[in-house]
């Protein structure tokens, strides 16, 4: 499978460098699609922290991800769901460490949550 990063020079604003405004998937074999990933721990509970939740997203999304024999290597799409504005550098900055620098599409909103202890959901595509 190759990934081609399409980023118009003009007509259109600037990507920046952990952004892509698109991501041709050339021949996958496989795609899988994530549903929203919180950071909850193995019993359901949820991180006491930005961080920590952050941490097991990125935590719960690897296993998932392991389960149908992939990494985040194979993330060719990512929508971010945040319960603060405030919540973007800390979600940036977690995406760029589990991602390895790697730019892919994403989109982040602003949301409430079921939950008020639900502080972030991440849900991914995948392809292999």
């Amino acid at each position: 499978m190759k990934m081609i990063a399409h980023n118009p020079k003009d007509g259109v604003y600037a990507a920046t460098p952990d952004y892509v405004h698109a991501m041709e998937v050339c021949r996958p074999d496989r795609f899988l699609f994530v549903s929203g990933t919180m950071g909850l721990d193995g019993n359901g509970a949820a991180g006491a922290d930005l961080e920590t939740q952050l941490r097991l997203i990125w935590s719960n999304l690897s296993r998932i991800l392991a389960e149908a024999r992939m990494t985040s290597d194979n993330i060719v799409r990512l929508t971010s769901y945040l319960r603060h504005a405030s919540y973007v550098e800390a979600n940036q900055k977690a995406r760029l460490l589990a991602l390895g620098g790697r730019p892919v599409p994403t989109t982040a909103i602003v949301v409430e949550t079921l939950r008020d202890d639900w502080l972030v959901e991440i849900e991914v595509i995948a392809a292999a």
